[in-house]
């Protein structure tokens, strides 16, 4: 990328956004987003104070186009954290594997964090039924939009029997792992499952939720997680499409499997593929 200014920064955009009475931000947000077009900020993207110097303008007219950009859908930013383009930084999943999000994020080197909406303890008979155990059996539930570097990545929903996870009814999900707490506090680790991710449009709220620009969709993916002899764990997660991925292993030997009748996995453990153990 150039250190040079684009042919509309400067000295001289300021010019013509006097003369024309166009705000200066309009412009620097204008050039910014034919620049991201072409494919300029691949390997970085300047910070407010750098793109202020670039243009000949206030810290003020950058930050107002930025949040233009960041209302296209353009590039993200968090508080205290440089701009970047969107897809920039795609958190991406094994599949196959019990893999944890709060550490699939970090990997990426992204800073995660959550929003608890709800920690408690409930009866809900459709998910009693899903883990195996009578409808009215007490189960202990965990909501979260999860974070990546401060920009909402997943809402995340929960359901352990709370005979097995009271314990983590204390626990600040703010900046924790689910599986590490379950292990420490609990005494119990998951050590296989099965999932189902599927693309879906998301719903408005959900729209809201994730800060999803219009028009992008999102994976929505439920699990049933399971210790060596019985069922602990249903969740369910809707994760942004534009910041998300899953990476398939095979070889040619043994190959892989996509299995078109894999929505009976919840009714069936027959047809609970098995997944390797993570930690």
């Amino acid at each position: 990328m150039s250190e040079e200014p684009a042919p509309s920064a400067g000295r001289g955009a300021r010019s013509r956004a006097d003369r024309g009475g166009t705000p200066l931000w309009r412009h620097v947000r204008d050039d910014l987003r034919a620049r991201l077009e072409r494919g300029e900020f691949v390997d970085s993207f300047p910070g407010e104070n750098e793109l202020g110097a670039r243009y000949g303008v206030s810290r003020h007219t950058v930050r107002a186009a930025l949040r233009e950009l960041r209302e296209e859908g353009l590039v993200t930013a968090a508080r205290g954290r440089r701009p970047r383009p969107v897809g920039e930084a795609v958190v991406e999943q094994p599949v196959g594997a019990l893999y944890s999000l709060f550490a699939s994020v970090e990997a990426a080197g992204l800073e995660q964090r959550s929003v608890v909406r709800t920690l408690d303890i409930r009866a809900d008979a459709h998910v009693a039924v899903r883990l195996g155990l009578e409808e009215s059996t007490p189960l202990l539930y965990l909501e979260r939009v999860r974070l990546a570097d401060g920009e909402p990545l997943a809402h995340d929903k929960v359901w352990l029997p709370a005979s097995d996870a009271r314990a983590l009814l204390d626990v600040d999900f703010g900046h924790t792992a689910l599986y590490d707490e379950l292990a420490d506090r609990c005494g119990i680790r998951l050590v296989g499952g099965a999932e189902r991710i599927k693309a879906v449009t998301p719903t408005p709220a959900e729209q809201r939720l994730l800060g999803l620009p219009e028009g992008v969709a999102a994976f929505s993916i439920e699990r049933v997680g399971r210790t060596r002899d019985r069922t602990v764990e249903w969740r369910t997660t809707l994760v942004r499409g534009d910041r998300f991925s899953v990476l398939a292993q095979f070889d040619a030997r043994a190959g892989y499997r996509l299995d078109p009748a894999a929505a009976r996995f919840t009714r069936s453990r027959r047809s609970v593929r098995r997944l390797d153990p993570a930690r």
